[in-house]
Parts: C-alpha cells; structure tokens; sequence
C-alpha cells in the first residue's frame, strides 16, 4: 500500500470524527519545492461536503493526523493545501522493505491478468526495415514488457506483409535484372538484395512512363500501360492462382528477406512469440462478414459489395467486401483478430501502427464491437508520429530512406568516436570496447526515440542523442557504471539492516522518495501504453541520484550507518536503472 492510499483512510476517518461527514475522495498532490512536506492533501475538493473554510479544515485534519499516525511527524497549511511531513522511520522502513527486490516495481501477481497480444514491426517484403520501423519496434517491444512488468500475460507478434503488387515488383526487376544474384554471391542481406531490386523496378517504370508519354500517351495511360507494370499485375494474376514457378520464386526471395529481418531485429534486440504472414491470412473475415450480414451489421448494395454504416457514431460507410468478392484490408483484419484470439486465447490486443492509420483502427474496433466481440473492448491502437532526419522525408522506392542497420552501424561508430575521445576505457579488451560501443550507441538510439511521447513527431539527430550529458541514454548508462565503481570500492558489510531511530539527511531521503515512485510509474506507463514515462522517471532518478553523489559522502562517510544507507541506496538506483532500461529494451554497462 502506498502512502496515498494509507493517508486516504486517516483523512476520511479524521473528516467523519471532526465533521460527522463521510468523504468520497481524498485528492492529492506533489509537495511544490517551495513548501515544506512529504506529500500534499488538497483541501479545497473536500468544501462540496464539509462546510467550512480550507485552512481551517487543513489544520484540523493536520492535527488529527499528527496525533493518530505515527507516521506523520508534523504539518503546514497554505492556503487550501496540507502538507504532511513523514517520519524518517517510515521511509526507512520501506527501504528495508524493498532494498533486496530484485522485481521491485513489477506487479508479482494479478488475480486476474489480462492477456494481451502486442503486434508491432509488421514489415513488407519488399524493402529492408528503416528508421520508422525502428521507432515502431522500439515502441511495440517496449509496450510490451511494461504490459507484462503491470502483470500481464503479454505475446509479441508481426504480420508480415509478404503478398501483393509491391512484392511482385521486387520479384519482376529480379528475373529482369538479377542475372541469378543472391544474397550469398553478393554478400548482401537479403533484405538489401530484394529491396535493391524494388528501387530498380520503380526506376524502370518511370523510364517506360517518361518514354510513353514522348509517344503521345497521356500521363494516367502511360501509368497504366507501362509494360513493366502490366507484367508484375499479370505476376501477381499468376501467384493468386498458385502457379508453380512464380511461388517458388515468391518463396525464395521471401526467406532471403526473412533472414536479413532476423539479422535486424537482433541486432535491435527485439523478439516475437508468434509471426503472422499475410499470404495466410489475406482471405480471413469473409466469412465473417456473411455472418454479419445475416445479423443485419453489415448491408450490400446493388453492385454486390458489401457495407457498414457508421454515420451515426460520427464516421462514414466503409466497405468490407468488393464486388466480385475479393475482401480488403479491413476484411482481413477482422478475420486476423478473431483468429489471433483463437489462437492465443487473448482478451486485448495493442496494434503498433502510425498515426495515418488511425482512422483505420477507429472503423475495426467499432465494427469488431457491433459484430458482438466482448473483447472488442480491449482494443487499443498505439498511434506514433513519424520519424523525420534533418535532411527530410524518406521514401522507400526512391531508395531515400534511412536504412535501420545503416543506423545501428552508424550509432556505434559515433559512440566509438567519442568514446575514444573520453579516454576512460582503460584495461578493456578490444572485444569489451566493441560490445561496449554497441551498447552505448544502441541505448543511445533507443532512449532518443522511447522517452519521446509516442503521438509526438521526432526529428532524429543521431550526434545529439550520443551525449554524455543530459537527458540521453549514454548519460543514465554512464551513472549506472558509476555506481558500480562505487559497489566494487566497498571494502565492508553493507547489506544489513538500516535501524529505524537513525536520522536520514534530506539528499537521503529525497533519493527514497524517487524510488518509492517506481511502481506507480510502471502501472502508469501500462495504462498510457508510454515507454516515455519510464524513460522521462528514469532520468529523474538519475538527477536524484547525482545530486546525492555530489553533495554527501557515500564510501568516505564518518558514520558505520552512514556508509551502509548509502552504498544500499547507491546499488537499489542502479537495480532500478537496470530494470527501467530493461522495460525500453537498453543494457546498461557496469564499466564506461
């Protein structure tokens, strides 16, 4: 229990005692630096039910505390708002209580979790992955691991994008092109290879268009007509169809780009529990939708495609079926999200997808509820803003985009640089400086974009984000390497208990303060579906923590007691770094 909910008793027995009034709420609120206090009672909610003026109503309720609670050692009032002070057993009560948690902050039971799929990265096989993918894996898998530290049952899950006119592109420019390339002969990632031949394909095109519309074509036929074009249609006719050497093909040159992704996604340190793949589920909801339309939720009209009408929930009518049958995009994820609660007997899924599809997810959550899904109701889109560089938009068939193992490679190097630069890597191998840079430059990476909000657009600056200073991942990692200078410097016994009669000084005590908020931030970051808010809590324990440093002894202490409070609360700040960093997927270094 923590103290707000504690209080919240004391406050609501102190109000029927003094006023014979039972209170709904009891509102609280961070005590302003101003002021001096623990924690902040706000009183002025409380006059709806208590007639009386505020301050008086926050001496009367300060005093009943500080005579009732042992726990509360005295109290101000400003204006409408009662600050509490706490002992200094209290907090050191909770410190003893939780200094040897390896799971503190994570939620160890739920009497009934939710199991929740998170579906993210969700590729093309056309092209390798690039800087926005690394903002949506980087999101999705983070999500997740909040979701399950909240006491979730959480599964990690992509629907591959491996069917349609964008994959036969790649697949024609390499029959046309490829003189039998591979990624073996190359020496390329497969995902390179295909997605080179994606580019080349649209390049083509544009040539047939240029020399189309020089013949006197307009410029909408020459689109249409270009052979190019027509033949990757009639390509994609043949695959529909299941003929035999065009599958092969598809088959091929899909698994070399599934390598390459299982290449990036390694390197990035994200994982999934189930793949999805759009060849196997493009023809899911159909049936579906005829059972709907029986149920009077869907309708069809004259030309045989069938409907929804949303009007009525501020929305418009859109489609679900076409005309000759064949379904769409919304069909189809209908028909996955059923059979994805089939499969993993889920009651909530979050779909990681960019904020151009939010009206998208708006129309298939309302058309999962009308078609009566309970479940419907845990549905959640995490919308994120793009990613923009310095130097503009990216676009995939005009081979502009900023490539996501080009990125991984360059975030390392910058670390490299200005690691050498700092000079403080003596006595690693060179296998350890590797690894290290690695590290450095991923949780550089991974820290710019996570403590960003997600709805939010970033434009990325890779320099910027390798800073030892500041809000960055480099400065958080560097603090946890710092402490554990401090943990191996600790030539005595400073693990036992911390005896309550001894007074914390207020460095000390603000640091506890900091840590008692890292449970609540999980559950906060679960239900905002938030990496932010772990990233932004993680920095400022670290401030917290730094301030501490800088003006107490921790090692040269006078005092026994001294010395062991604040080694112990030297390691619980880097347990809780580890963790925090572990839930935005960062490692942290014990050396820098």
């Amino acid at each position: 229990m923590n103290i707000q909910e504690m209080l919240t008793g004391y406050v609501k027995e102190a109000v029927q005692n003094i006023y014979d009034v039972t209170l709904e709420t009891v509102e609280f609120q961070p005590t302003r630096k101003d002021f001096e206090g623990d924690v902040t009672i706000v009183c002025f909610p409380m006059l709806r039910q208590v007639k009386t003026n505020p301050v008086k109503l926050g001496e009367d309720i300060g005093k009943y505390l500080q005579e009732n609670v042992t726990i509360v050692s005295r109290f101000n009032v400003v204006k409408g708002f009662l600050n509490i002070l706490l002992n200094d057993a209290y907090y050191l009560d909770f410190f003893n209580e939780i200094k040897n948690d390896p799971d503190y902050g994570f939620v160890k039971e739920l009497e009934d979790p939710r199991k929740i799929m998170v579906e993210y990265s969700s590729p093309n096989t056309n092209k390798p992955l690039h800087l926005g993918h690394i903002r949506n894996n980087l999101l999705g898998f983070s999500v997740a691991e909040i979701l399950e530290a909240a006491g979730n049952e959480v599964y990690k899950t992509q629907i591959i994008n491996d069917r349609g006119i964008h994959i036969c592109k790649s697949m024609l420019a390499w029959q046309r092109f490829g003189n039998g390339e591979t990624p073996e002969s190359t020496g390329l990632k497969g995902d390179k290879l295909v997605g080179n031949y994606y580019v080349k394909f649209d390049q083509e095109y544009k040539a047939e268009i240029e020399k189309l519309i020089a013949e006197g074509k307009s410029e909408k036929e020459a689109k249409a007509e270009a052979p190019i074009l027509v033949e990757a249609k009639e390509m994609l006719r043949k695959w529909e169809a299941g003929d035999a050497e065009v599958v092969k093909l598809w088959k091929t040159m899909n698994q070399w780009v599934y390598d390459g992704f299982e290449e990036t996604y390694s390197s990035l340190g994200v994982d999934f529990d189930k793949n999805y793949y759009e060849s196997d589920t493009y023809l899911l909801g159909k049936d579906v939708v005829n059972q709907g339309l029986e149920d009077g939720v869907f309708y069809r009209k004259e030309d045989g495609s069938v409907w929804i009408d949303l009007t009525d929930e501020g929305l418009d009518e859109k489609i679900v079926l076409r005309s000759d049958g064949t379904a769409v995009y919304m069909t189809q994820d209908i028909g996955t999200a059923i059979q994805r609660v089939e499969d993993f007997a889920i009651n909530g899924m979050v779909y990681t997808v960019g904020n151009e599809q939010d009206y998208h997810f708006k129309v298939l959550f309302l058309i999962l509820k009308k078609l009566g899904f309970a479940w419907a109701d845990y549905l959640y889109h995490l919308s994120y803003g793009m990613v923009d560089l310095p130097s503009g938009k990216m676009k995939s068939r005009e081979g502009t985009v900023v490539d996501a193992d080009d990125l991984i490679q360059e975030m390392t190097e910058t670390a490299r640089t200005i690691s050498e630069e700092l000079g403080k890597l003596d006595g690693l191998s060179e296998e350890e400086k590797e690894e290290l840079y690695k590290m450095i430059g991923l949780g550089a990476l991974k820290y710019y974009i996570l403590k960003v909000d997600p709805k939010k657009r970033i434009l990325f600056n890779p320099e910027e984000s390798v800073d030892f200073q500041g809000n960055t991942g480099p400065f958080i990692q560097y603090t946890h390497a710092r402490i554990q200078s401090i943990l191996r410097k600790a030539d005595f016994e400073y693990e036992s208990q911390l005896v309550s009669e001894y007074e914390l000084q207020d460095k000390e005590k603000e640091l506890i303060k900091q840590i008692q908020l890292y449970p609540e931030t999980i559950l906060l970051a679960a239900e905002n579906h938030s990496p932010a808010l772990i990233a932004n809590y993680t920095y400022d324990l670290v401030k917290e923590f730094n301030s501490f440093y800088q003006n107490v002894s921790i090692l040269g202490a006078e005092k026994d007691m001294e010395r062991q409070l604040r080694t112990q609360l030297s390691k619980m700040v880097a347990n809780i770094i580890k963790s925090s960093f572990g839930l935005l997927g960062i490692q942290v270094p014990d050396r820098m």
